[in-house]
């Protein structure tokens, strides 16, 4: 990771707005002549700049669609493009959901956030305006509190750690049942990131190394109870801020850090913002695919399974995605500016026994969810457990 880093140094920027204004035009153009869809899947195939071969990928979808005995909507936050820098992998997942069911299903993307963006997309998925969506765990735990146990800090905060916990058996039996009773069918779990301690441009002293350095920050946090608790711990002060409204934060001086992944980081347009990111990995930074479960109950068995397998081979293409998107962001933000810190040992050990998921203040949170704190150890023993999925971590 340090090697990663130091190859990072000496880039010089690389003006490319004249690039992306053509991209949008072409875009448009496109979603106008033959649909939003096609546009969609123009762009990820890199065919927007002929009109021609986005004609003919418009000609495919039509046909697909026409074909196919089942229509139905995946929304999903972010534009097309992201999984470069955040592996969001939205047309492998499209792909997968049409050729695993034998092109019995077309899927109509909708990108960018134009059905709605975290609780409201969840929403729309939960009371089956839309069969599938995806988005992040925070913005999930509102409709299936059970997940919000990955928010508990250091216990699965590490890729690996997490895609062995939502990969396994416990994790199935123990959330996911209480995931459906809500209204949802897990479709997969997909790893970004864990989350970081990002310092804005302007505050003084060097990246956040040791729980010390945390102390009186005003660190910006989301809606979740857990996280606001966590930073209390730390010493911090958490400072809740609407997610549109973090970047004007930062620049007003309003917010001190934040904590999303790379990943996110760079895709929101905090690499002019920042001047350091610390790899402290407290929490994973992940997000999920979920589907309607009274649509998915009403289907086949067979087709049913389809959708597994598709699952499957999405999660895998989503774990073999991170470092090459991890690499792009963090080459990109170096041009920026933006310095990046990995603690070592001895400093991680100090965040964990600051804050981690093992200290009595938790308690309340694992008995609130599941019921009792002696089925929290089963998780933790799940995540340290290698599944036969392997992802990079930082």
């Amino acid at each position: 990771m340090l090697n990663q880093i130091e190859s990072l140094k000496g880039h010089k920027p690389v003006a490319d707005d004249e690039l992306r204004s053509v991209e949008r035009r072409n875009f448009f153009t496109t979603s106008a002549k033959f649909g939003f869809t096609a546009a969609v899947v123009a762009a990820g195939a890199g065919t927007l700049y002929s009109e021609e071969a986005a004609a003919q990928t418009a000609q495919e979808e039509q046909e697909r669609e026409k074909s196919a005995k089942k229509k139905i909507t995946l929304a999903t936050e972010y534009r097309i493009g992201t999984t470069r820098s955040y592996p969001l992998i939205q047309l492998n997942v499209k792909e997968n959901l049409q050729n695993f069911t034998n092109g019995n299903i077309y899927v109509k993307l909708q990108a960018g956030g134009t059905l709605g963006i975290g609780t409201a997309l969840a929403q729309k998925v939960q009371a089956g305006t839309i069969e599938i969506g995806q988005f992040s765990l925070s913005n999930f735990a509102p409709f299936a509190p059970a997940v919000d146990l990955v928010n508990l800090p250091y216990w699965c905060g590490e890729n690996q750690k997490f895609v062995n916990l939502v990969t396994s058996k416990i994790w199935e039996n123990q959330v996911n049942q209480l995931v459906r009773e809500k209204g949802f069918e897990p479709m997969f779990y997909f790893c970004i990131d864990p989350r970081t301690a990002a310092k804005r441009r302007g505050l003084a002293g060097g990246p956040f190394k040791t729980p010390k350095d945390l102390e009186g920050i005003k660190f910006r946090v989301p809606g979740s109870e857990i996280l606001k608790q966590f930073y209390r711990l730390l010493g911090a002060n958490p400072t809740p801020v609407a997610w549109g409204e973090t970047a004007s934060a930062l620049k007003q001086g309003v917010a001190d850090a934040l904590d999303p992944a790379l990943g996110a980081l760079y895709a929101f347009g905090f690499k002019d913002s920042l001047s350091s990111v610390t790899f402290n990995r407290p929490v994973p930074d992940s997000q999920v695919y979920a589907i309607n479960k009274a649509w998915f109950d009403g289907l086949d068995k067979e087709t049913q399974q389809s959708i597994r397998d598709a699952a499957d081979v999405c999660l895998q293409q989503n774990l073999s995605q991170v470092p090459a998107s991890r690499a792009f962001a963090m080459a990109e933000m170096r041009k920026a500016g933006v310095d990046f810190y990995v603690p070592t040992a001895d400093e991680l050990a100090q965040w964990k026994e600051r804050a981690g998921a093992q200290r009595k203040e938790w308690d309340d949170i694992k008995i609130k969810i599941l019921g009792s704190a002696d089925k929290f150890q089963p998780l933790v023993d799940a995540a340290n457990t290698p599944s036969k999925y392997f992802v990079d971590d930082i």
